[in-house]
Parts: structure tokens; sequence; C-alpha cells
């Protein structure tokens, strides 16, 4: 469950078309320590397997409907 705070946020249910580059370019932004909440109106199971290639960890929880996936780096 995602229970930790995040120093930012991307929103994609305001995201016209597909999320992916908006993701990776919200991710490289991020500073050291720093981790990013997702919020989706879908679980985004395909992104998980990107993450964890790329060096990324995360913990996703549905509330109300909507998915919240925070990312961190391993």
């Amino acid at each position: 469950m995602a229970t930790n705070t995040a120093d930012r946020t991307l929103d994609v249910r305001e995201i016209d078309g597909p999320p992916f580059d908006d993701i990776m370019s919200a991710l490289r932004t991020l500073n050291a320590g720093e981790r990013l909440e997702l919020i989706a109106p879908f679980e985004p199971k395909p992104l998980y397997n990107v993450l964890e290639s790329r060096g990324y960890t995360y913990e996703s929880e549905q509330r109300d409907g909507v998915w919240h996936v925070l990312i961190e780096e391993a």
C-alpha cells in the first residue's frame, strides 16, 4: 500500500494520448531520494516491468476507483 508521501505528482488522467513519455520524463526530473506519485484511471501493469528494468521500485493501491502508484529509484 502506498502510504509514503510523494515529492511530485503526475496525474495521467489529464494527458491526451499515451502517457508513457510523460511518465518517463517526470521520472528523469526526480532528484536522488525523491518519489513520484502517478495517478491513473487504471492499474498501469505494463509500466511495472519497465520501472523494474530501469531500476525503480513502486507501490500501488486503488483508492476510490483511481490508481495511485508511488515510484522511486531502487
